[in-house]
């Protein structure tokens, strides 16, 4: 079976891991702060705070910007479920903005429209968090305008796009944003087994993600509220977690963050392939992708154009059965079980719908072979 995506690791990352297994250290030693520096330096961004996983690292960010019951998050419905269940951990309420049918993005047009309505209601958000979907940016300077306006906070939700960028800077730069979210599970574009970063440039705000990633816990005797007992004190000042990341888990991004344009690079590669070789099928549309982006392609996403419900999973089943494992990304959030339980329904964000009833995900990694890419194009073209 062909993945959708798979990590690639070389023995230079296993003697990396393989290093710190015979050091002093497997936890909390030198090769987290090195991986954050590493990272934070190739973003451009003042900070960065590693984390056990993307989603720990949304729900520190959204825990730092102080969100709470009596606040109101926004982001996309198509996202991984973490995307949205961040604020609900906080005790916020969660909304929807619709996509662009083309980007699968979340749609600008729809966010000033329900910004607008939500300020007669006194119901603006207190934090938007915009996904870069497959590893495209939103559109984050017109995002920046609406928050500057109506007084949002932004978390980037980038878990798909390390190594993109948007108007000339690295994703995770925070040009527009107040902190920014990546990933670095075994399928995305590069990993650390599991893990995830946060950047920001706002020194508070890294200093809140620090200290609330591990406990709440501070050795920092001018955040003491009394004297130190001495060398082995510390003090729980607030109400953390255990989120950190492992010595393993660092060494391995670090050795991982080496190769990132070069896995970049690959993925552009073999999306121009895909493009090519769906540019003339009428009944394929791949995601269109932004002159001011450039994708890190987590994913390579086509939408085959109006097909019924049935149509969709036969297609997804037929590309399973010869080997291709094909997948959706993703099911609306809004329709999950859980949210309707919250009270949205069918219907709330039709164009999110619409675009789940036609979009497959196809398999795209630095290690896919040509000839695997071809029997690809081959078997979706058929579909046609």
């Amino acid at each position: 079976m062909i993945p959708y995506g798979k990590q690639a690791i070389c023995q230079i990352d296993i003697d990396a891991v393989i290093d710190v297994l015979q050091s002093d250290w497997l936890t909390q030693g030198p090769k987290v702060p090195e991986f954050e520096q590493a990272l934070a330096s190739y973003c451009d961004a003042k900070y960065a705070v590693a984390v056990n996983s993307a989603t720990s690292a949304l729900h520190l960010a959204c825990l730092a910007l102080n969100v709470n019951k009596e606040d109101s998050v926004w982001t996309t419905p198509i996202s991984f479920v973490a995307s949205a269940n961040c604020a609900l951990y906080c005790g916020a309420k969660v909304d929807f903005v619709d996509i662009e049918p083309t980007t699968g993005l979340m749609s600008v047009e729809q966010l000033s429209k329900k910004l607008a309505q939500a300020k007669k209601t006194n119901a603006l958000p207190k934090v938007l968090i915009p996904v870069h979907l497959a590893g495209q940016s939103c559109n984050m300077k017109e995002i920046r305008k609406l928050a500057d306006h109506y007084g949002f906070y932004i978390i980037e939700d980038a878990s798909h796009a390390i190594g993109g960028n948007y108007q000339q800077k690295k994703i995770g730069s925070c040009q527009y944003s107040d902190i920014a979210v990546f990933s670095f599970h075994p399928v995305k574009i590069i990993t650390s087994a599991e893990g995830g970063m946060a950047l920001t440039n706002d020194n508070n705000l890294a200093e809140k993600l620090q200290l609330l990633r591990s406990h709440g816990i501070t050795a920092d005797t001018e955040k003491m509220t009394e004297d130190s007992h001495g060398p082995w004190y510390y003090q729980q000042i607030a109400l953390g977690f255990n989120y950190r990341m492992t010595e393993l888990q660092a060494a391995l991004g670090l050795s991982q963050i080496k190769k990132i344009d070069s896995f970049i690079e690959k993925r552009n590669q073999l999306a121009q392939v895909y493009d090519l070789a769906f540019e003339q099928v009428e009944s394929i549309t791949p995601l269109k992708q932004n002159n001011d982006c450039y994708c890190a392609y987590h994913l390579y996403i086509i939408q085959l154009d109006n097909i019924s419900v049935e149509q969709h999973k036969s297609a997804v089943e037929k590309l399973r059965a010869e080997g291709i494992f094909a997948h959706v990304h993703y099911i609306p959030i809004h329709i999950q079980p859980f949210y309707q339980q919250l009270g949205f329904k069918p219907g709330d964000f039709p164009q999110a719908e619409h675009y789940y009833q036609q979009a497959i995900s196809l398999p795209l990694f630095p290690d896919l072979k040509s000839s695997e890419q071809g029997f690809i194009i081959e078997k979706v073209i058929g579909l046609s």
